[in-house]
């Protein structure tokens, strides 16, 4: 277990793996079912580039007893420090006690303002998974079922559908703490989540 970790559970801190992904108008084609010689037809319209950008936190309670997936959307917006720092500030309000946050080396994990800012909340701390270990992040694992489940085979108009479509998706996965720890499991990380009872 990396110290951090070590120290959450210690502290009774609350463990957050952060990352950040794009979903874009085009559709995530996967196989389906279909009358045989009807060949599915996907319609969709052009501005691929136009796409909504994410921040999600999957957060592990002090007691390991509760997990949640915290977001953020940006509709045709690259995520940089200020999007980053103002997810940061959020978990800060929802979240009590010590934060343990986990995240890989994106610029703009690293950058001044966000050491600046890092600097002045002392109940954050922060640990970077290694390098090129996406697998690592229980969150890749989130944006996979999404994109692949929720939302395959869809073909938004534009991205005020793409946008509502994702927060219902992501409402419903939310709400699933089995799934929650699946994504969490599927890491291999040593992280033991016990149930409510």
């Amino acid at each position: 277990m990396a110290p951090d970790k070590k120290r959450a559970a210690r502290c009774r801190g609350t463990l957050v793996f952060l990352d950040e992904t794009g979903i874009f108008l085009t559709p995530f084609v996967r196989r389906t079912w279909a009358p045989s010689g009807q060949t599915p037809i996907l319609r969709t319209r052009t501005r691929h580039h136009r796409h909504l950008s994410l921040i999600g936190g999957i957060t592990i309670s002090p007691r390991r007893r509760h997990l949640g997936w915290y977001l953020h959307f940006h509709a045709n917006r690259s995520i940089r420090q200020e999007q980053v720092i103002a997810f940061l500030r959020d978990l800060l309000r929802h979240l009590r006690g010590e934060i343990f946050l986990v995240w890989d080396r994106l610029n703009a994990h690293r950058g001044k303002r966000i050491r600046a800012f890092l600097a002045q909340r002392p109940r954050l701390h922060t640990d970077f998974l290694p390098p090129y270990a996406p697998e690592l992040n229980p969150n890749e694992y989130g944006w996979g079922y999404l994109k692949c489940n929720s939302l395959a085979n869809y073909a938004p108009d534009d991205l005020t559908e793409l946008k509502t479509k994702t927060k219902r998706a992501l409402a419903r996965i939310q709400n699933q703490q089995t799934l929650l720890g699946g994504f969490i499991r599927a890491t291999g990380l040593p992280l033991r989540i016990t149930r409510k009872r």
